[in-house]
């Protein structure tokens, strides 16, 4: 299965969450940002509808592929603020 990290960090003046290299947007205070993410982590967890999903890739060939909408990753909220208090 597959885990999906938030990492609530120092941004922008601010606090946001970030996943891989994508932050969100900046909260004023460390708290709204630490709420923030542990709604989106608790939102990914959250089963959907199947779906059928096509793309392309790089040349040119479609693919064709079955998502599962209850088959969602394990979330996790690290605090990397909490070492720089």
């Amino acid at each position: 299965m597959v885990k999906v990290t938030y990492h609530v960090v120092a941004h922008d003046e601010g606090y946001a969450y970030r996943l891989g290299d994508v932050y969100s947007e900046p909260y004023p205070t460390h708290e709204e940002a630490l709420a923030a993410a542990r709604q989106a982590a608790g939102a990914q967890q959250l089963a959907d509808g199947d779906a059928e999903i096509s793309w392309q890739d790089a040349e040119g060939e479609w693919h064709h592929e079955h998502a599962d909408g209850a088959d969602r990753p394990m979330t996790d909220v690290v605090d990397d603020v909490e070492d720089d208090r």
